[in-house]
């Protein structure tokens, strides 16, 4: 054996974990690369698609499930938002597919296509289900530690999974080790062991290894699909440019600090807090000026409830959606608002942000920010997106004490920018290749001697 030959045969090989699909079985509606994917997932068995916001995850993943349900006979279980349970039932029937059917609990649950959303998966036996579907699995980064690693057990044993989200962070390699443990490619703890630092002088934080940056995102392409726009993967795709985004700035005044001349930007936490406090009148005034003056639909993100309450007084034909809204209420108000029946919508991030498809909106305020990237820029994403026929036009409204938020925020966003140009160009030829040579990771072993124990055992 050469080297070069011992190096090759310890790298990463594939065996084939799913099954074939022949693209006639895929449902026409779906684009080209979208087949690809599909195709791709399929044989995979265990696979994430990491693309962008309007890409046709719910399509894929949809006949992803359709495929699955037909070749095992056995049932699906989709989680996500609960905003988008009813939104992913709809799709599901203008694209032909078999018809998924929305449950609370496993009494309610059919032969087929199951969803609920991810506040009520402790209420199923997930060892009834051949397959699961992770609708936005970026959401589980958002749970406990403890919550993330019970998900994960509760579906170890689970054939065939599916993990589908836009804004995947590509230096949240915490995100990306949940993921991969829970499709049972590799532990988080391996994942870190293989290809990353510590740094020493930062307790929580990884740093990859220099000479192994693009071996890791090679190995991230053998399970993973990851892009922003199928144009990026050399495929042939119209519709896909996004309209202009215009984001505009409104800074309320502040007071000037006792003993001092000029406003001082909030440093800590408590000042943050203090100060959005103080603003609220005003930035609240500012927003209610804005949808007041427009015949058009509204999209307005708060923090608090204190900020939802007093903007939905000073708005005119407009509803408030709280966290403990009931379920119904909630699923309700986001059908209207993305009917364009609702004139403005107050709501926070945390519930509406991630997966809603509100491409019926073009104006959203922020009504204050908080220092998550990931929080407003899915908020942003559900009007900007692919299929927006409008330009999107996004206000932020701050007080003078809160300019290190959104300092802050374009930092991250710089930052994200730049990774997703690296992890594009380093997973292309891979992801490439997978897409037309689909298997599943593993190491092989070959033993060459027999083992013998030690006299001692």
């Amino acid at each position: 054996m050469t080297y070069e030959e011992f190096l090759k045969s310890k790298e990463l090989q594939t065996i084939e974990a799913g099954f074939d699909v022949d693209r006639d079985e895929i449902c026409p509606m779906a684009f080209d690369f979208q087949k690809d994917l599909i195709q791709w997932a399929c044989k995979k068995g265990k696979a994430a698609v990491l693309i962008g916001c309007g890409c046709g995850k719910t399509i894929i993943q949809l006949s992803w499930a359709e495929l699955v349900h037909k070749h095992t006979g056995g049932d699906i279980l989709i989680i996500a938002p609960l905003s988008v349970v009813h939104q992913t039932k709809r799709e599901a029937e203008k694209f032909g597919i078999l018809p998924v059917n929305v449950c609370r609990t496993q009494a309610d649950v059919k032969h087929g296509l199951n969803i609920t959303n991810y506040e009520m998966a402790d209420h199923f036996d997930t060892d009834k289900f051949i397959a699961v579907v992770l609708d936005e699995s970026s959401i589980l980064k958002s749970f406990t530690s403890r919550t993330t690693e019970e998900f994960t057990r509760k579906f170890r044993r689970t054939p065939y999974k599916l993990l589908c989200t836009a804004t995947i962070a590509p230096n949240s390699y915490t995100e990306i080790g949940t993921s991969c443990e829970f499709l049972g490619i590799m532990s988080r703890t391996e994942m870190l062991a293989t290809y990353f630092i510590h740094d020493g002088g930062k307790t929580s934080e990884w740093r990859l290894k220099k000479a192994g940056k693009s071996k890791f995102w090679e190995w991230m392409a053998t399970w993973a699909v990851y892009f922003d726009n199928p144009r990026e993967l050399d495929y042939e795709a119209d519709g896909y440019d996004l309209p202009e985004l215009n984001i505009r700035m409104i800074l309320t005044k502040s007071e000037v600090q006792e003993g001092s001349f000029v406003v001082m930007a909030a440093e800590t936490l408590q000042e943050r807090r203090e100060a959005r406090k103080e603003s609220m009148e005003d930035r609240t005034d500012h927003a209610a000026e804005l949808t007041n003056n427009s015949n058009e639909v509204w999209l307005c993100w708060v923090d608090y409830n204190d900020e939802s309450a007093m903007l939905c007084r000073k708005c005119n034909n407009s509803i408030e959606v709280k966290g403990s809204d009931e379920p119904e209420y909630k699923s309700e108000s986001s059908i209207r608002f993305a009917s364009g029946d609702i004139h403005c919508l107050v709501s926070k991030p945390s519930i509406f942000g991630f997966g809603s498809n509100f491409q019926s909106c073009h104006n959203m305020i922020f009504c204050g920010l908080s220092d998550s990237y990931e929080r407003f820029y899915q908020a942003v994403r559900r009007c900007w997106r692919f299929g927006q026929k409008k330009d999107v036009n996004v206000w932020i409204i701050l007080s003078e004490k809160e300019v290190n938020i959104l300092e802050n925020i374009r930092k991250k966003q710089a930052q994200m920018d730049e990774m997703q140009k690296q992890m594009t160009a380093l997973m292309k030829d891979v992801t490439l290749s997978e897409i037309r040579h689909t298997t599943r990771i593993t190491t092989s072993y070959e033993p060459e001697k027999e083992m013998e124990l030690p006299t001692w055992i």
